[in-house]
């Protein structure tokens, strides 16, 4: 019997080396994305173009756009004297941000009771600078409002500086966007990894015409599922510690919990999308369709992994859905394990979970893949 498999896991090896170019780019290309999207997420958000409309003209209107580069936020683009030059550059999407100081900020800015006023507009069509953006804006205004009282009071800020909130940050002390995004892209890089070579496993004999000499030779349908699953499970357990030593070495990722315990907990959600490849790989007839299919059920789980939305934000209904994802709680996992140095103690709900799903999708599998075959 193991003989057999041996022979047919051969098989599967020389297959993949005539088709060099697919296990290279599912492997590196995923690698090589991982790299770019940490590379993207773990730069700040700087330099953000701005243009500035100053009809005060005065030391209070210079000091007001100073103050506004030197947040390292924007990054001053051009002054200008008509507003209709600002209205065609947002259009163009040449600026993320424009402001716009009235004639008589400075002298509002001294007058007892004045009320100093900015105009300022945000390209709302880039959401992310926009927020960025937002969030400096909103930070000078506290900063020059307090500045404002603190001269009409004639008082010394000094004698209230005395409350500091004490403020500490866990898992994740710089902030960096990385520490979320490069997890996530690792998880998601894995499925889709091993979803696609799994759904290529029967789809590229049926393509080639080869599946019925398969089916007529020596080899039981468990050995045929065995020795087409183990190329598949070693492509994929390579894929995910290469991409981990990429997050780790690369962006500094953290590997704070058990190394073993998260390598056993990735070698059986491999096992889960093993099992949806395969009746993904019987279903279809061509290896485009697999694709296809693969691109499908990816991107649907990838709207429930809580990487691009909280799943928490989401309706009752998709909560509960999300639940039966198993890349959702995979990610709950994976960034449990690495970044909070979690133990079974906290993690036991989504791997329970995960692995009666898995149980759930490996028998229909099995079942379903056997009796297409037979």
């Amino acid at each position: 019997m193991w003989r057999r498999i041996w022979s047919l896991i051969v098989k599967e090896f020389i297959h993949l080396r005539n088709d060099w170019w697919l296990p290279a780019f599912m492997l590196f290309g995923g690698a090589l994305e991982l790299l770019l999207v940490g590379w993207a997420t773990s730069r700040p958000i700087a330099n953000l173009p701005l243009m500035v409309l100053d009809r005060d003209k005065s030391a209070t209107s210079r000091m007001i756009v100073t103050a506004l580069e030197n947040t390292d936020t924007f990054l001053l683009e051009q002054q200008v004297n008509d507003m209709s030059v600002i209205e065609n550059a947002l259009q163009r999407g040449e600026i993320n941000a424009a402001l716009i100081i009235p004639t008589e900020f400075s002298a509002q800015w001294v007058a007892p009771g004045g009320k100093p006023e900015l105009f300022v507009i945000l390209n709302g069509a880039e959401s992310i600078p926009a927020t960025a953006a937002l969030r400096a804006i909103e930070g000078l205004q506290r900063e020059l409002g307090e500045k404002i009282a603190f001269q009409r009071l004639r008082l010394d800020p000094e004698a209230f500086a005395g409350f500091f909130p004490s403020l500490r940050v866990w898992f994740n002390e710089s902030l960096s966007e990385a520490l979320y995004t490069t997890p996530a892209e690792l998880g998601l890089m894995l499925e889709f990894t091993v979803l696609l070579f799994a759904a290529l496993a029967f789809s590229r004999e049926r393509e080639l015409g080869t599946l019925e000499q398969l089916l007529v030779m020596p080899f039981s349908s468990m050995e045929i599922i065995i020795g087409k699953s183990i190329p598949v499970i070693l492509i994929g357990f390579f894929d995910f510690v290469l991409m981990l030593g990429m997050v780790h070495f690369a962006f500094g990722v953290p590997v704070r919990g058990s190394l073993p315990l998260l390598l056993i907990l990735a070698f059986g959600y491999l096992l889960v999308e093993l099992s949806k490849g395969m009746v993904i790989s019987v279903m279809v007839r061509t290896q485009h369709q697999a694709f296809l299919l693969v691109m499908l059920m990816g991107m649907v789980d990838f709207m429930f992994t809580g990487y691009a939305a909280p799943v928490e934000g989401m309706p009752t209904a998709l909560q509960y859905f999300a639940n039966l994802v198993p890349a959702h709680h995979w990610l709950t996992i994976l960034r449990g394990l690495l970044l909070k140095g979690a133990g079974l103690e906290v993690l036991w709900p989504n791997i329970a979970i995960l692995a009666a799903l898995g149980l759930v999708i490996g028998t229909f599998s099995w079942r379903f893949v056997r009796r297409a075959l037979d």
